[in-house]
């Protein structure tokens, strides 16, 4: 049903693939938008280990809730910084790309504790959450991506 990377000799291993899922700040998720179009957009996510979904966080208006309604098939591609070898001008870059279904969270409670994951990953100040938190969360929403299929591999730009 999905495709291998064409490069084997290219592809990350699965505990890499976990590095950067942890790790990363940010991916783009890509949607069926309007039209036929495919629409990505730039997300904050928290990867959760213990059963390797990925969680995001969203307001409950706009392209991307629509394009979710019509299709919950997606895909999230993540990719770290990179490095060059010595000598070398060309960027080592690292890549994730995970394929599955997104699910929106209808537990308000469940849907708070992935904010407060979400969230640790980018501050560790409390107060600030927990405001965020009793101020913003009845705006909120929070979607659930089960992954179908990961892919991961590292490409040199040369």
């Amino acid at each position: 049903m999905f495709r291998e990377i064409s490069r084997k000799k290219q592809s990350l291993a699965l505990e890499d693939i976990v590095k950067i899922l942890k790790n990363e700040k940010r991916g783009v998720l890509s949607v069926h938008g309007e039209n036929g179009y495919p629409y990505g957009v730039p997300m904050n996510y928290w990867y959760n280990e213990k059963n390797g979904f990925i969680y995001f966080h969203s307001g409950k208006k706009g392209h991307k809730i629509d394009a979710i309604a019509q299709n919950n098939k997606v895909s999230f591609c993540v990719y770290d910084r990179g490095y060059k070898k010595d000598g070398e001008w060309a960027l080592n870059i690292s890549s994730v790309i995970v394929f599955g279904r997104l699910y929106q969270m209808e537990n308000f409670d469940a849907a708070m504790e992935i904010c407060r994951h979400l969230s640790l990953k980018y501050t560790s100040d409390i107060e600030y959450i927990e405001n965020e938190i009793k101020s913003f969360g009845s705006n909120t929403i929070c979607f659930e991506l089960r992954p179908e299929h990961i892919t991961g591999k590292i490409v040199n730009e040369s």
